[in-house]
């Protein structure tokens, strides 16, 4: 479609447009509008987009779909004047970007774009974009807000979990947990943020059936000018109760990111949320030492075999020749033998025992629904509550919870 199409529009009215150097550089887009509106759409330039926003026919406008090339850079402050125009005006607006420097990509993203998608546009993601900024803005009352954009008076908690092993429930502790945080009170419901730091095999987005955005990627990319807005961008809302930055949609190197890198995510991220909980990969790497640093509790979660035994030896040895804080890990008992399982409770204790650590936490095994929540994208709470899985770990949001109040009373 034409800039003609806004002029001498159908009596359906424009409910969206494009805003481009040249349109045709991104036939996927005209595809897609296509596909998504039918004729409910037109296409501007940039000088014609600037006079249009000013007409009443820009007053049916929904949203506006800004696409922009490595060409457009030099022309950043006119595209930061059409985002704030369309912003002016109540227009939502959709950043879509190819071949952008990230310190570009920053820029616009600051001055208010309310969803970015990158060119060549993945499947459906417009789509996605689309029903994001339809949904309508939930109503919370200040203090609820899951992102709080004031500096709080003091850091909120961080938690972290790191499986010994493939398959010992890392990540069904740490999605589980930070949900059971986000519920843990109904008068003053913490604010809580997941972070998947497992760059490559990361799969708190699939718990919890989350879009993953390649926003994320051009944060971790640039973290010297991430700011509140950045971060706001990158994170994902999980049923308004919880802020989730999930691993980027590509698989990527661990040692992309820098411990300086993750230090600044982190510390960020403590500064706007009461709870914290990081999801680690189960390799150490360089930025491991940072996460480990600045946690409260460290939950290493392992099962009743030999690999995790010897991996649990392997990393008390790599932490005491650094001299890291070993006394900061909590070892979690994956599927915990019964109650009534006495042979399996005495090889759980010789294995302690063994090991010279003590395992504080024990986590039943919750069968088949563990899994069947992780495929539906839910949390324990909501596909399985009676769990015996999910009754535990809302056990230890509770204890962590109630400390973390008392602490903070005393104080």
């Amino acid at each position: 479609m034409t800039s003609s199409a806004i002029q001498h529009p159908d009596p359906s009215p424009i409910v969206a447009c494009t805003i481009s150097r040249d349109v045709q550089n991104f036939d996927l887009l005209i595809e897609d509008m296509e596909a998504i509106l039918g004729e409910a759409w037109g296409d501007l330039g940039f000088s014609e987009a600037l006079a249009f926003f000013n007409q009443p026919e820009a007053a049916s406008l929904e949203f506006v779909a800004i696409a922009v090339d490595e060409t457009d850079e030099e022309d950043l402050s006119m595209l930061g004047e059409l985002i704030s125009l369309a912003k002016s005006h109540r227009i939502k607006v959709i950043l879509i970007a190819e071949d952008v420097s990230p310190a570009a990509l920053h820029q616009l993203l600051r001055q208010g774009a309310d969803e970015f998608v990158p060119y060549p546009l993945p499947e459906n993601e417009l789509q996605a974009a689309i029903e994001r900024l339809r949904k309508p803005d939930p109503v919370a009352h200040p203090e609820q807000a899951p992102f709080n954009t004031a500096t709080p008076d003091s850091e909120g908690v961080l938690f972290a979990t790191h499986g010994m092993a493939g398959g010992t429930g890392s990540t069904t502790l740490a999605v589980n947990l930070a949900w059971e945080l986000a519920n843990a009170s109904d008068k003053d419901a913490p604010r809580v943020c997941l972070i998947d730091l497992d760059l490559q095999f990361g799969s708190v987005a699939t718990y919890l059936d989350l879009p993953r955005r390649e926003v994320v990627y051009e944060m971790w990319s640039d973290t010297d000018s991430m700011d509140d807005d950045i971060l706001k961008q990158a994170l994902v809302s999980f049923e308004e109760k919880m802020w989730v930055l999930t691993a980027p949609p590509d698989m990527l190197p661990l040692d992309m990111i820098t411990p300086e890198d993750v230090g600044r995510v982190i510390e960020l991220a403590r500064s706007k949320f009461d709870y914290v909980v990081v999801d680690m990969p189960s390799t150490l790497v360089q930025w491991s030492e940072t996460v480990l640093t600045a946690s409260q509790i460290y939950f290493a979660t392992l099962e009743l075999d030999m690999r995790s035994a010897q991996n649990v030896l392997r990393l008390k040895r790599a932490l005491k020749a650094e001299e890291l804080p070993l006394e900061k890990l909590r070892f979690c008992m994956n599927r915990a033998p019964k109650f009534t399982d006495l042979n399996g409770k005495s090889r759980v204790k010789r294995m302690a025992e063994s090991l010279e650590i003590g395992i504080e936490i024990h986590l039943p095994d919750g069968g088949r629904p563990i899994s069947q929540s992780a495929d539906h994208g839910l949390p324990l709470a909501s596909s399985s509550a009676k769990n015996p899985l999910r009754k535990e770990i809302a056990k230890l949001a509770v204890s962590l919870h109630e400390l973390g109040k008392s602490e903070a009373e005393a104080a």
